[in-house]
Order: structure tokens, then sequence, then C-alpha cells
């Protein structure tokens, strides 16, 4: 063994870095430089490993980008659902507001028709106009040619017709002019239709006191004590075709001066 072997140098197992010297060679002597050795570095022992490149700065990942876009969609989505119930939300109420418009449209349609329908039942039910219905009382249409009259009939009497010792039982009364004194004036007539059933004496008398009613007296009826006497029809009379009911004013005596009536 040379103990002048640079490859047993140092301690054992240390690889080193040996420094090979290259033999003369002709060059040398042709007046030519030696070439500088360089130094041989022995690779590091252990398997190669492949360093993982750095990202450039500024880039993002893909991992990253699809993460935020999915992100993004899912919100948008959200804010889509929640805008399609907000808007599902006023048509129900738009809706239901409608609904409550035609529900009442429709009671007070109800309504109407049934006011309508009771007023025209009503109004069919009651007894046709006729000429039984009262009157109020009228000027006489033209005044007496001259006065008094004596002998007239109950039949003839105009309303406004004054009489002096009046009897409403009696068949004949005078009339006289109302400035004159006078115990009664007829203040109000009306009559029955001539195809009207005989309503009785109580019917009679009700429709009479119905006739009175409709009088219109003057403040001048104040200054007398003054009764109301009724004439209508008997059974004898009407079947005759007395139709008419009267309405006098009467006082005890002749002591009237005015007419009562407008």
């Amino acid at each position: 063994m040379n103990d002048n072997d640079p490859s047993h140098d140092g301690e054992r197992g240390t690889v080193r870095s040996v420094t090979v010297q290259p033999e003369p060679a002709e060059a040398q002597s042709a007046g030519c430089e030696p070439a500088e050795p360089k130094p041989v570095t022995p690779e590091s022992a252990g398997p190669d490993r492949t360093q993982p490149s750095a990202a450039r700065p500024g880039t993002a990942r893909p991992g990253a980008a699809q993460a935020i876009a999915a992100r993004l969609k899912s919100l948008l989505g959200s804010i889509r659902s929640r805008l399609a119930q907000t808007e599902v939300r006023q048509t129900l109420l738009k809706a239901g507001f409608v609904v409550a418009l035609l529900v009442v449209g429709g009671l007070l349609v109800w309504l109407l028709t049934s006011l309508l329908a009771s007023a025209t039942m009503q109004a069919a039910n009651r007894p046709e106009a006729t000429a039984a219905q009262s009157s109020p009382a009228a000027p006489a249409v033209s005044p007496r040619p001259s006065l008094p009259l004596a002998n007239v009939g109950p039949l003839d009497f105009r309303v406004g017709d004054c009489f002096k010792d009046f009897d409403p039982e009696a068949s004949k009364s005078t009339v006289v002019a109302c400035t004159s004194d006078h115990s009664a004036q007829l203040v109000a007539v009306t009559h029955y239709a001539d195809g009207d059933a005989y309503p009785g004496r109580e019917g009679l008398k009700t429709r009479a006191r119905e006739t009175c009613q409709t009088a219109a007296l003057t403040e001048k009826s104040n200054a007398y004590n003054l009764n109301y006497r009724l004439a209508y029809p008997s059974t004898a009379s009407w079947a005759k075709g007395d139709r008419r009911v009267d309405c006098y004013v009467t006082a005890s005596g002749n002591v009237i001066k005015a007419s009562l009536l407008p």
C-alpha cells in the first residue's frame, strides 16, 4: 500500500475533494502551458428531490377562483329565490285584496237587490190608489152665484161652503157667505171609486177621520171652540151611488164670522 495515496487521507468513510495531478505531456515540451486542473465536487448522497416551484406573486390558484365563483353563484341564487318569494307574497296580497273587494261588492249588490225586492213587494201589496184616499181640502172651483142659498142637498155641497143653523143629518141646508154668522164649514171631501165595495160603517168612519186630518185650517180657527163632524154614505145611499165622505168644523150656534180655510 502506498502511504502517499491521497484517496485514503483523512477519516474513513468521509468523501473529500481530490485533486488529480496530470502527467506531463508533449504539449508542455512544446512550450504550451498545461491546463489548470478543475476541482471535482462529488454529488451529495441521497436521492434526488425536485423542489416545488414558487407561484408568481398576484396569481390566484385555479381552485380558489372556482370556489369564489361557486360562492357568488350560490349568493345570486339565494337573492333570486328571496326576490321570487317576495313577488309571490305581493301577488298573493293583491289577489286577496281583489277577492275582498269582490266579496264586499257582492254583498252590497245583494243588499240593494233585497231592498229593491222588498220595496217592490210592499208596493204590490198596497191597495191601489183610488179616489177613496183623502185629498187636501180645496176651495170651490167657482163661487156661488148668489148667497144665501137655501135647500142645498149634501151631494151638492162644495169645499169651503159655510152653513147657517147647520144640521149634518138634515137632507137640506142653507149656504151663506162665510163673512156672515154661521155655525159650520165644509173643510174637506174625499170620494170612493164607483167600483169599490162597501167598506162598512167602521171603514167609513176611519176614512172620514183621515179626511179631516188633511184639512188645513187658518189661525182664525183658534178663536173658536170647534168640533169635527163626519158625514159618510149609509148602506142605502151607497147602493144608490153615494161615494162621498165629508168633514165639517162646527160651533155651538152661529158664532163663526170668517172662513177657516186658506
